[in-house]
């Protein structure tokens, strides 16, 4: 594949010390929420672009940032949509690119572990879960291939695996890092969740039981000040104490179906949306045992089955994947404040990522919709990158721009 950086719009380097970073999927705190302000608004595949740059292949992780790198992953060989190959050409790829002008830096390529998935539904591909790092290591997730850890310059510290386990949809959970360990969600490859030492890869622990889950588990601390792990599974929310394993809690959903959406967490509640036919619940964290009369505050009818949720003063917000629907509902009671229809909307598969007073709600087919960050529906902006690529990765935000990851490039937009 050919590689190359297209630079549209000139740009001047600045410090990036006092930038946020964003080391993890959906960024600070798991959450979908920057700090960061003047976002732009408006742009296309032409108009306010900083920098494009070529991928090595497609992928459904979003990229991260780490100093003034920016990390993602990728994979080739097989399984890329409108390309033949044989299964023994499958490969990962971790890539690294300058932060200022989207100069690739280097790639480190990962064979994979044979035989894997003959075919992934949707064209979700063998690159799913989104990197995370301590700001020393860069820690990845391949599926049956298994963990990995990267020094920051692309060197292979060390490798564990985590199950064998296939699935028509493919793996998708992200690793978290707190303290000395690296959290993996194996829910496809051994019903399982790790916990592996950062600096060798040893299991810590090992929690089972984690069935049809794909969501990336997040960690929190109560205002009482006691950890918690948290992760949605088929029919329950789980918590548990990311030092040692021990289940902590555990909360009936009446969601009948696999969770994909990671949970988001305010005032010690977690809110949790999934399932094919659609569910919501709001828990309040702390609890011992089985906490569904004594905790679980309400349950609703509509939720979400892929894409994860954003909350914001009293209310949370978030996109159905497939009807083009947006919903904002009051986090006290679960009331839907409205639902509103997007035109031409598509499927949402991407988290949106909520930043300066809007949301960004990116569809597969490249349209963001911008939304505003208030119980009152408002519609700001409606962009189309007019690219002929598939959109699954998570936007995410940087030096007051915005990164867009497709199937061939990552993006770097400015309104400036």
């Amino acid at each position: 594949m050919r590689w190359y950086v297209l630079l549209l719009v000139p740009f001047c380097a600045s410090p990036l010390l006092a930038a946020e970073s964003w080391l993890q999927f959906r960024g600070p705190a798991g959450q979908g929420i920057t700090s960061e302000k003047t976002l732009p608004t408006t742009w296309s595949g032409s108009e306010n672009v900083v920098w494009k740059t070529a991928l090595p292949g497609p992928g459904t992780s979003s990229p991260i940032l780490v100093g003034e790198k920016i990390y993602l992953t990728a994979f080739s060989g097989y399984g890329v949509p409108g390309q033949s190959g044989e299964m023994s050409d499958l490969k990962r790829h971790l890539v690294c690119l300058r932060r200022t002008d989207g100069q690739l830096l280097w790639k480190n390529d990962v064979p994979a572990k044979l035989p894997e998935q003959e075919r992934i539904r949707d064209d979700h591909g063998y690159a799913s879960s989104t990197p995370a790092s301590d700001g020393q290591r860069i820690y990845c997730f391949f599926g049956k291939s298994g963990a990995y850890a990267f020094d920051l310059n692309g060197k292979q510290l060390w490798q564990t695996d985590v199950g064998d386990g296939l699935h028509g949809w493919g793996s998708a959970a992200s690793p978290v890092v707190h303290e000395n360990l690296v959290i993996i969600n194996a829910s496809v490859e051994s019903q399982s969740l790790y916990a592996l030492d950062k600096a060798t890869g040893k299991e810590v622990w090992r929690a089972r039981g984690i069935k049809e889950s794909w969501n990336t588990p997040v960690v929190t601390k109560t205002k009482s000040g006691r950890t918690e792990l948290i992760v949605a599974i088929l029919g329950k929310v789980l918590a548990f104490n990311p030092t040692s394993g021990e289940q902590l809690w555990a909360c009936d959903t009446d969601i009948g179906w696999y969770m994909v959406p990671t949970v988001v967490i305010a005032d010690d509640v977690v809110y949790c949306i999934g399932g094919r036919s659609g569910g919501a619940l709001a828990v309040r964290m702390g609890g011992s045992g089985d906490v569904t009369d004594s905790h679980r505050l309400w349950v609703g009818k509509t939720g979400s089955n892929v894409s994860s949720p954003l909350v914001f003063g009293q209310h949370m917000y978030w996109a159905h994947e497939a009807l083009g629907i947006v919903y904002c509902a009051e986090l006290a009671t679960g009331k839907l404040v409205y639902e509103e229809r997007l035109p031409l909307a598509g499927q949402f598969y991407a988290s949106p990522i909520l930043g300066d007073g809007k949301i960004f709600y990116l569809t597969r087919n490249g349209r963001t919709f911008v939304v505003a960050a208030q119980p009152q529906f408002k519609l700001l902006a409606t962009n189309d990158m007019g690219e002929r690529s598939t959109f699954n990765a998570c936007p995410i935000a940087a030096d007051g721009r915005l990164l867009l990851r497709s199937d061939g490039y990552l993006y770097c937009l400015d309104e400036k």
